[in-house]
């Protein structure tokens, strides 16, 4: 049996903010993974909010993460059949959220895209993308964002500018966040780090 991650063990106040480093093939990802609940550890436990996510079904995890966390990734996962503000929307929806038209547009005014309402996202730029992938995440006020190399696939101008409005968010919102990223200088801006090597964790 290949064991990919091995002894990882830290707990996270609400409202703090953690990057996972590490090379490729270190376990980031994985951990990532677990962390939401999509894969389940072989051994030990994920408690999130005081619920161990191995006790719940797999129905159970999944309204659990509808409920409790948002998720950004580096292609930023958007449905290229919607508009923006039916990408932000959907959530919403699908919680059965009242006035989620409203809760959209308001928070893409607030990541500064109101004027993209009615623009699919091939007619985007990559940084109005990630801003749509953003709003996505935090319109439903999630306890929890994961971030998988937010900034990957974006300049350096325009990835400094999401982080940004990314830890302004998160700040407003009192949301715990843990990223993903290579990028140690936005690694820094995290309250902490956690770094993986071979699966292990460091320090």
């Amino acid at each position: 049996m290949l064991d990919i991650l091995v002894d990882i063990d830290f707990t996270l106040q609400a409202g703090q903010s953690l990057a996972i480093v590490g090379e490729s093939g270190s376990g980031k990802s994985t951990l990532l993974a677990l962390l939401a609940g999509l894969d389940l550890p072989t051994r030990g436990e994920v408690i999130l909010s005081g619920q161990s996510l191995g006790a719940l079904d797999e129905d159970g995890r999944a309204a659990l993460r509808a409920r409790e966390i948002g998720f950004v990734f580096q292609n930023f996962q958007l449905l290229g059949h919607m508009t923006a503000l039916e990408n932000v929307m959907l959530p919403l929806e699908l919680a059965g959220v009242a006035q989620a038209r409203a809760r959209a547009l308001d928070m893409l005014e607030r990541v500064g895209l109101g004027q993209r309402l009615r623009h699919y996202p091939k007619l985007l730029s990559g940084g109005e993308q990630q801003r749509v992938a953003l709003a996505r995440a935090f319109v439903v006020q999630p306890r929890l964002l994961l971030a998988d190399e937010p900034t990957g696939s974006l300049d350096p101008a325009t990835g400094e500018r999401i982080m940004d409005l990314m830890f302004r968010l998160n700040a407003e919102q009192g949301t715990t966040l843990i990223l993903v990223t290579h990028d140690m200088q936005l690694a820094r801006r995290c309250d902490r780090t956690l770094t993986l090597q071979a699966g292990r964790q460091q320090g």
